[in-house]
């Protein structure tokens, strides 16, 4: 069982930024994908951003050029660097990670951009 925690979300002017962290409970080089999610209200959860073990990473169209993420196996935390905030990046942002075919998720962090 994984388990996932998220942190650093908030409240932001449009154009700002903020770091999303995702600290796991394990060490996340034996993690197969890592990633990061949103969900806005009344919308689905769509994915942001992807990062597997080989550090191959893949974007959502949306945020590409703005986001970026990034994982430090050292201490088991996968980051997402936001950059340019609008005020549709606003979501709860979850983290995920996928090992040996099972899915787990963190419980989420409110990202509110204010325009």
């Amino acid at each position: 069982q994984v388990q996932l925690v998220e942190s650093g979300g908030g409240l932001v002017q449009a154009g700002g930024s903020l770091r999303l962290s995702c600290a796991a409970s394990e060490n996340i080089f034996s993690i197969n994908v890592m990633g990061w999610y949103r969900q806005a209200p009344g919308k689905q959860r769509e994915l942001v951003a992807t990062i597997n073990s080989g550090y191959n990473i893949n974007y959502a169209e949306s945020v590409k050029g703005r986001f970026t993420i990034s994982r430090d196996n050292a201490k088991n935390t996968v980051y997402l660097q936001m950059s340019s905030l609008k005020a549709e990046d606003t979501s709860v942002y979850y983290c995920n990670a996928r090992k040996y075919g099972r899915v787990y998720w963190g419980q989420g962090t409110q990202v509110t951009v204010s325009s």
